[in-house]
């Protein structure tokens, strides 16, 4: 049992994983040139813009909308596309709860569909199968990095006439078929909070290849403001999402590292997937073949009990987590958040859609429970490491399973003296 640094043997993992955010004198120059410009607003200033452009070339995108965050980009996208009152949305049920809210903040419907078993991405059989008349967009989420089925979603978003939009809150620089992902659809929406692949603690953009798309969108992010108008002139609904030149200049930087840090978790990520190959109950979310590149957000894996002595996956973290591998929560399911269950969403509904009984509240997602509750993620940071620190990630899992009996009785014992007082 000492062999377990859970019961006070020696760490697996001695050596630190690289640290987050990572910084060095560019992030100090370019915050030193805003704040000695005294420029430091976004409208007339030039270290946003320069961003804007910067990401959305790496993207391969005519335009980009930087905002205050990953949120703020699914909420303007929502209204530059008029989606309202009456309208639904499909989301998968697994996800964070922003690529929700923000259908719920347009006072449109977000419908919840289970995801795929190999990538917890949302299913495309199961949104076909979930479009209704009153469908307007899907939300694609690109879960841990791993982009969704693109084939398939962009072809029946076409097919329908609805609009895909990319949550790619995790997947800066994945690509589908050599291509990067962001502009399969009407728009791409990233996240720069801080334990996103590039970061300026918050921030975010919106990306599209779509001309009149981007006009409102910039509109909305801007007050209503329509380029080369009066200032004072505000003709659509629009709020103040704008970015500040500080978080532009850091990202201007941090985008320059994302190519070769890409690259890196995406190698190391394939390293653990051969590894983990050899472990018994591992099994890695599944990286298709057309996915030419993973950002990997986080490694995620599933964990098979049944081969690790019966133990909860709490005590599977807390294991790991003692042999010094850190890992970062999964996903609860959409359905079982307080605000579905309750029925507070429906405050933001109107008209019978706010009364009416829907039906995908009453559905099994067996593969979203699954993935909520089954599975361990590993942080991108630690995927920045070298070779000796994937293979020690796997030696402390390998670690784990062979104690695991020690695990289980321990856990036992505390249950037992819990209901004993």
């Amino acid at each position: 049992m000492a062999e377990l640094a859970l019961f006070g043997g020696s760490k697996t993992k001695q050596k630190p994983f690289p640290l987050w955010p990572q910084y060095d004198d560019n992030e100090r120059r370019a915050l030193n040139e805003v704040l000695e410009s005294r420029v430091w607003w976004r409208t007339p200033g030039t270290k946003t813009l320069e961003f804007e452009k910067a990401f959305a070339e790496y993207h391969g995108a005519r335009h980009g909308i930087a905002v205050t965050n990953g949120t703020a980009a699914l909420e303007v996208t929502m209204a530059a596309l008029d989606i309202g009152p009456g309208d639904e949305v499909i989301v998968p049920d697994f996800t964070f709860i922003a690529t929700a809210s923000a259908v719920l903040f347009a006072n449109a419907l977000p419908v919840l569909v289970d995801v795929d078993p190999d990538t917890y991405c949302l299913d495309p059989e199961l949104t076909e199968a979930a479009i209704t008349p009153r469908t307007k967009a899907i939300i694609a989420v690109h879960m841990g990095g791993h982009p969704v089925d693109l084939d398939r979603l962009a072809s029946l978003a076409q097919k329908k006439g609805l609009h895909l939009i990319e949550d790619s809150a995790h997947a800066h620089g994945s690509e589908w078929r050599g291509k990067k992902i962001g502009t399969f659809g009407k728009a791409g929406t990233f996240s720069f909070q801080s334990s996103k692949l590039m970061t300026a603690g918050e921030g975010g953009i919106i990306i599209s290849n779509d001309d009149p798309f981007e006009r409102q969108a910039r509109s909305v992010h801007d007050c209503g403001r329509m380029p080369g108008e009066w200032f004072y002139s505000h003709f659509i609904y629009g709020s103040n999402y704008r970015l500040s030149e500080w978080q532009g200049a850091v990202l201007k930087v941090q985008l320059g590292r994302l190519e070769e840090q890409t690259l890196h978790r995406h190698r190391n990520s394939r390293l653990l997937d051969k590894l983990f190959a050899k472990i018994p109950g591992i099994t890695p979310q599944k990286c298709d073949p057309r996915c030419t590149r993973n950002g990997q957000y986080a490694y995620i894996f599933h964990v098979d009990a049944k081969q690790f002595a019966g133990i909860s996956t709490e005590n599977f973290i807390a294991a790991l987590n003692a042999e010094g591998i850190p890992t970062q929560a999964s996903y609860p399911p959409l359905h079982e958040l307080d605000c579905f269950r309750s029925g507070e969403y429906r405050k933001c509904l109107s008209g019978t859609q706010a009364t009416e009984k829907h039906e995908f509240l009453q559905q099994r997602f067996p593969h979203t429970q699954r993935a909520a509750w089954e599975t361990v993620w590993i942080p991108q940071f630690a995927l920045l490491g070298d070779e000796q620190d994937i293979h020690e990630i796997a030696g402390a899992i390998g670690k784990i399973q062979r104690h695991a009996p020690a695990i289980a009785a321990n856990a036992t014992q505390a249950t037992a003296e819990r209901v004993a007082r």
